[in-house]
């Protein structure tokens, strides 16, 4: 076991050093924000991508005293397994709150951070580090202008009524236009053996204080038996 600082030792050091610093970087970001999968998830991705990758670049260490014609790896197919894999690890960060869906950026993070560690793992520098500075943009400065730029709001919204006080569709709607919102997909049901009468539907609007304004107001109703708002997004 070769453990001397050679030219090809301090090589593979500084792949990993530089997969771990990338990965912990972004992963730091996502952990500032309170996701589950942030800086040692994305620390420990990167480097594992770094380290497989260097598998391949370094076939003579481990297959000794064989020629490389004899014996060759793709280094194109341990990339495209390492990326088949971290799928896995993106679709457990993604989950279901009610009706909206959360942790797909987080995912999205986590395979690019994966592709950075390729890179790194491979010694291509120069665009895992351009990599790395455009993800930290993509997931600080782009959260800055998205939630600054003009946008719809969407929210899946109930409302109950006791069954005798329900207030009529097209009343309704007019009552949800003047908080400002727009209505899609409404549909109406009975419940608990008709006590109750209920509106489901998606709602939009241009401000998202608009939810809690309306929240307020359906609170104050005496004939609301119950409501709920729940807004969509990552």
């Amino acid at each position: 076991m070769e453990l001397a600082l050679n030219n090809d030792n301090i090589q593979i050091i500084i792949h990993l050093i530089s997969a771990l610093t990338a990965g912990g970087i972004i992963g730091l970001e996502r952990s500032f924000h309170g996701r589950p999968a942030g800086f040692r998830t994305h620390a420990l991705v990167c480097l594992a991508s770094s380290l497989l990758m260097l598998v391949t670049m370094y076939q003579s260490r481990w297959i000794p005293g064989i020629a490389l014609e004899t014996i060759r790896t793709d280094p194109t197919r341990m990339a495209q397994g390492i990326m088949t894999g971290i799928g896995f690890l993106g679709a457990g960060v993604i989950f279901k709150e009610g009706l909206s869906v959360r942790g797909l950026t987080t995912a999205a993070s986590i395979w690019i951070t994966a592709a950075i560690g390729i890179l790194m793992g491979i010694g291509f520098y120069m665009p895992a580090i351009l990599a790395t500075a455009l993800t930290l943009a993509t997931l600080s400065i782009f959260r800055w202008i998205e939630a600054h730029m003009p946008a719809h709001f969407y929210a899946h919204h109930f409302v109950r009524f006791a069954r005798n006080e329900a207030m009529p569709e097209p009343q309704f709607k007019t009552f949800l236009a003047e908080h400002g919102f727009t209505v899609a997909n409404m549909s109406q049901r009975l419940t608990d053996d008709g006590l109750f009468y209920e509106y489901r539907m998606v709602i939009r609007t241009h401000h998202t204080e608009n939810l809690s304004k309306i929240a307020v107001t359906l609170r104050q109703m005496p004939s609301v038996r119950a409501f709920g708002i729940s807004p969509t997004g990552d």
